[in-house]
């Protein structure tokens, strides 16, 4: 691996721990202003210090990220579409390497549709964007997308489109946790990060998320919604990065949640 890369990748994943605790603001490419993201400077600017990457739209690190304090930026360069169109999976690549070298990004991601009509349209973007970010050492992200389209998912399919990727030449594969998971992270190939998905019941639920997730063998995890929609975000960043840098379990991480919230969890909360 060369140098460029190499420390590209050690901005992401904590080179203590191996692992990344990273913080995802890019749903507004697709979702417009939602909950906890309407005003993305003010939310985002407090968990700063404990996220280790941002994963981020460039369009958001412009106009409401200042430069001097993430750590790193995974940047989305895939998109296209939105909630209200025909398909969420007719994405195509939004913003190119050159633009992402003018940020400093750490790594590029965009979505890949497996089992959708866009398949093939998206596993190529993807091929192409390793082409052309490989010229740069710069690493991709390849996040493997579920919702609708596909219905309900399992390990067996998130092995299928996280091994494609891997294969294809992604640096790393952000996916979503199911029962069974250690087989899709044994057969990856490449570094695999969990997402959080949309916002979970509790606080205790989203801890155990990212616990299941490490335990199995994944290499951290992006969670958005499950941290800026939480009722503290600052509480919640720091109780996960407990979990994933200093393998705190889930008892052990909401202690802390409920000592920096500085007030206990309600049941079911």
């Amino acid at each position: 691996m060369s140098w460029g890369r190499s420390n590209r990748l050690s901005r992401i994943f904590d080179p203590a721990s191996g692992r990344t605790n990273m913080l995802a603001v890019d749903h507004g490419y697709f979702l417009g202003p939602i909950s906890g993201m309407r005003s993305p400077r003010s939310a985002i600017t407090p968990l700063l210090p404990y996220a280790d990457a941002l994963m981020a739209t460039r369009g958001l690190l412009r106009s409401s990220v200042d430069p001097a304090l993430p750590r790193s930026i995974v940047l989305r360069v895939s998109g296209g579409t939105s909630i209200v169109g025909p398909s969420l999976s007719d994405e195509t690549i939004i913003t190119t390497v050159e633009d992402a070298l003018r940020l400093n990004a750490a790594a590029v991601a965009m979505s890949v549709f497996v089992g959708t009509e866009h398949e093939r349209q998206t596993l190529g973007g993807l091929a192409a964007l390793v082409d052309e970010a490989g010229r740069y050492d710069l690493p991709v992200l390849a996040v493997t997308a579920v919702g609708k389209e596909l219905g309900a998912y399992d390990a067996r399919y998130l092995g299928l489109a996280t091994r494609i990727c891997a294969e294809l030449g992604a640096d790393m594969v952000k996916t979503y946790h199911a029962d069974g998971f250690e087989a899709v992270v044994e057969a990856a190939m490449v570094p695999v990060v969990v997402a959080g998905g949309k916002r979970l019941d509790s606080v205790r639920d989203a801890l155990a998320l990212a616990c299941d997730a490490v335990t199995a063998g994944a290499a951290g995890i992006d969670f958005g919604r499950n941290v800026w929609q939480s009722a503290d975000p600052a509480a919640t960043i720091q109780a996960l990065r407990a979990v994933v840098h200093d393998g705190h379990g889930v008892d052990d991480a909401l202690g802390l949640y409920e000592r920096l919230a500085g007030q206990p969890v309600p049941a079911g909360r």
